[in-house]
């Protein structure tokens, strides 16, 4: 079987736990005899292909074939109208107006015919034209290559996968990783949920990476439950090895490690450590991270007074994260709303006892973390607490956790996904 795979960004370059889903999942696929054509914005040759063939979207060319753009732009859902609508148009000027934006992406697309589209892979300003353009390109690799199954990951290449269902007629899997309810609370952006909304109605199935993550899909998106499955995420460690420091101070260390914003909770790790300094001062915490609330996390240490005792690290991959773990003695996901949550099984398989809050779809298959509420600060604090004042607590969390984090491997979870696809093929041809 062979998969045609969207991804937008894989190991080494990577700004969080998408990248290092796909890794693992297609490592465990490749281990069950699927083959992945993994597409991504921007390649820069040293991903690993051993399990996998790296399609670079930057180096395909927009072919010269297509003689009918406009037919062509419909059939994969490419045209769009403007979000920023003029007040007061009669139905006659609206038509008018989407008609010439319509003529206007017809005569863009043109432009690139025999060009390639030069992808960022960021997450910059210019990010919704990339996933448009991404799209396109998508829809070009499609009528090159032969596949039996479309898997697009999360709502940056829903389109993509989209556009290559519509060309082929391949039944199309869609991941969701986090909804842009996790990410931004009722805040929504609506242009976001949109293209998971369409990118999951499109869908022959939806894979949730929680049941929490699967509620979220049915009850705010309106997708049929037949068809959204949860399937857990994994961890890999294979070649995973312990990092041993020999300058370990003397103080505790208790460690935040993820994006610095709203989903993953920084502000309630911040309130709890000022707590915890009151009764255990022998005690330093870090937050490895960066985002869009980082400036006001570190304003919010100063004005508690305990500055002198909290430490921020900035964005941490690779051996610095190995690093990290080995100087921690306790690790805490105070995540506002996390559709799964790799970190902390990173963390516990690293020995450090953890802390995950009861709103994150990890929660579901740990059952040797310590689960509190992301905002009862109270019952964080003395979680932490206890976990630094006696250590039997923490040693007893450590080693059936230990136990309970290397049994969730990627290659169970891609046997259940491998069965997904085998279904879809399978009623494609009845």
């Amino acid at each position: 079987m062979k998969v045609l795979m969207f991804g937008w960004e894989f190991p080494p370059h990577i700004s969080g736990g998408l990248g290092t889903a796909c890794y693992g999942l297609t490592k465990g696929l490749s281990n069950s005899g699927v083959e992945v054509l993994f597409v991504m914005p921007s390649a820069s040759g040293d991903e690993d292909q051993r399990a996998v063939k790296i399609i670079n979207a930057s180096e395909v060319e927009i072919s010269q074939r297509v003689t009918d753009v406009r037919s062509f732009l419909e059939n994969v859902q490419f045209l769009r109208v403007g979000t920023n609508m003029v007040p007061y148009l009669t139905p006659e000027e609206f038509t008018e107006m989407v008609e010439k934006s319509k003529k206007g992406q017809v005569k863009e697309y043109k432009n690139f015919l025999g060009q390639k589209f030069k992808f960022s892979g960021k997450y910059g300003s210019n990010l919704m034209e990339e996933v448009s353009r991404y799209a396109m390109v998508a829809a070009e690799i499609a009528s090159q290559y032969e596949f039996d199954i479309i898997h697009a990951h999360d709502w940056l290449t829903y389109m993509a996968g989209v556009a290559a269902k519509k060309l082929t007629g391949k039944p199309l899997v869609v991941h969701m990783h986090a909804t842009e309810f996790d990410r931004s609370g009722e805040n929504i952006n609506t242009l976001v949920y949109d293209l998971e909304k369409r990118g999951m109605r499109e869908a022959d199935m939806v894979i949730a990476v929680s049941n929490l993550t699967r509620n979220i899909v049915i009850n705010k998106y309106g997708i049929h439950p037949s068809k959204v499955v949860t399937v857990h995420n994994a961890v890999d460690f294979d070649g995973f090895e312990q990092v041993e420091i020999d300058n370990r101070i003397d103080e505790k260390i208790v460690t935040f490690l993820g994006r610095i914003t709203y989903q993953k909770g920084p502000e309630y790790f911040i309130e709890a450590a000022a707590k915890v300094l009151k009764r255990y001062p022998n005690v330093r915490f870090v937050m490895a991270g960066s985002g869009d609330l980082l400036n006001r996390s570190i304003r919010r240490v100063a004005k508690l007074g305990i500055a002198t005792k909290f430490h921020f690290t900035g964005f941490l991959r690779g051996e610095d994260v190995k690093r990290m773990f080995a100087f921690s003695d306790v690790y805490v996901m105070p995540s506002v709303s996390e559709p799964f949550g790799i970190s902390p099984l990173e963390a516990m398989r690293s020995n450090v006892p953890t802390i995950i809050s009861k709103q994150s779809g990890v929660a579901e298959v740990l059952h040797h973390a310590i689960k509190v509420d992301f905002w009862d600060i109270d019952a964080l604090a003395d979680a932490i607490y206890g976990l630094l004042a006696y250590p039997a607590l923490g040693q007893m969390v450590t080693k059936h956790g230990l136990d309970e984090v290397n049994a969730l491997r990627w290659d169970t979870a891609a046997l259940q996904i491998k069965d997904i696809y085998a279904q879809l093929t399978k009623n494609q041809l009845l």
